[in-house]
């Protein structure tokens, strides 16, 4: 069922070499390990050093797994099953029921404390996790006994890293993060609504190849998908700059592709590469690029905490450091400044006056000059 890549002539269901060797350098690029990286991945999966991989699946849509399933040239798919061992997944398995269950403990057993634990979906924590449970076990001991005996442990999307739409208010599953269920290790988060496939590939191959995980921000998200803001890279960003914002969906602006942060763009706050990483490799296939406003699905107190349309706070690490603000400040005139603005505009009216005099009277009527007969 699973496809692989051929040092030859690719046959029916296997993937060029040449085509190989491209995904991996663009993952490596991605993941900033230079170009060298990617004859690193490949040989790595030439000797056959595959990790164990482990997905589970709890309080989500499938979404993360839809969109890796949607990427191409070469197609992420097939190319990353050549680079894992992808030991369990509830989606993709043919396998169900006791079959599945058996797999997973298999895989477990043989790769204990060596295989790559990917969690998708928040895990519900109120009346000890009964909101869902597979083969007779709650999300909570899942999570808790898979994690605890794997080398790395990986939070796929935004239910998974931070909660996501489960935990929205009243959150009555009581949704919760992985990080905040397990606490053996530390987490790696890769939030996102979806995540972007290839921050998930850049961290396995990584890892995969290496050994080691990619170098994190104070949210445990990898730097080299997270390090900066939507908004430092969006192509709306010169219109930001020189205050030309859309008013309204539709309008004119919207339509000239004018700034979307008065409409409630969360770009400024948001740290991931959606501007530079397109989804499913279609240019544009992200909101902005779509004409709808950044939701800030990879940060953990905005992305279904805030309004969708109120605006955020400008968080700049790069120049320019100021910008033409939405509303401007409206100040205010004491009494002070306008007794004197009064005095200021009377003299000028008064000196006005008799100067207007003199310009309009007759030469009889001038007075004498002091010179006058010299």
């Amino acid at each position: 069922m699973f496809a692989s890549f051929s040092l030859d002539s690719p046959g029916v269901g296997e993937v060029s070499r040449r085509d190989f060797v491209r995904c991996c350098s663009l993952a490596a690029a991605a993941v900033g390990l230079g170009p060298l990286a990617a004859e690193d991945f490949v040989q790595a999966a030439e000797r056959g050093q595959k990790p164990s991989v482990i997905w589970l699946q709890f309080q989500e849509c499938t979404g993360c797994t839809e969109s890796l399933l949607r990427t191409s040239h070469p197609g992420v798919d097939e190319l990353i099953l050549d680079l894992i061992s992808l030991d369990y997944h509830e989606t993709l398995f043919a396998a169900a029921g006791h079959q599945a269950e058996a797999a997973l403990k298999s895989a477990m057993e043989a790769h204990s404390g060596k295989y790559v634990c990917i969690v998708e979906g928040a895990i519900p924590t109120k009346e000890n996790g009964i909101y869902c449970m597979i083969g007779g076990r709650t999300a909570l001991e899942i999570v808790n006994d898979v994690a605890s005996k794997a080398g790395a442990v990986i939070a796929i999307g935004s239910c998974a890293s931070w909660g996501g739409i489960p935990s929205a208010d009243p959150n009555p599953t009581g949704a919760s993060p992985v990080h905040e269920v397990f606490t053996g290790k530390p987490v790696v988060n890769i939030p996102g609504c979806p995540a972007n496939p290839y921050n998930l590939l850049g961290t396995v191959l990584q890892y995969a190849t290496y050994g080691t995980l990619p170098e994190l921000d104070e949210e445990n998200r990898p730097k080299f998908a997270y390090g900066r803001t939507v908004h430092e890279h969006c192509p709306r960003r010169a219109h930001f700059d020189a205050g030309r914002f859309a008013e309204k969906f539709g309008d004119e602006g919207h339509r000239q592709g004018y700034c979307l942060y008065k409409l409630g763009c969360k770009g400024p706050a948001t740290h991931a590469n959606c501007s530079v990483q397109h989804f499913g490799e279609v240019v544009d296939a992200w909101p902005i690029g779509l004409g709808h406003p950044c939701f800030g699905c990879t940060e953990q107190k905005i992305g279904f905490r805030m309004p969708m349309h109120a605006t955020v706070e400008i968080y700049r690490p790069t120049p320019p450091d100021t910008y033409p603000p939405i509303n401007a400040k409206q100040g205010t005139i004491s009494p002070v400044a306008t007794a004197v603005g009064g005095a200021i505009v009377g003299a000028l009216v008064g000196g006005g006056y008799v100067a207007s005099k003199k310009l309009s009277s007759t030469p009889d009527e001038q007075p004498p000059s002091k010179n006058a007969g010299v």
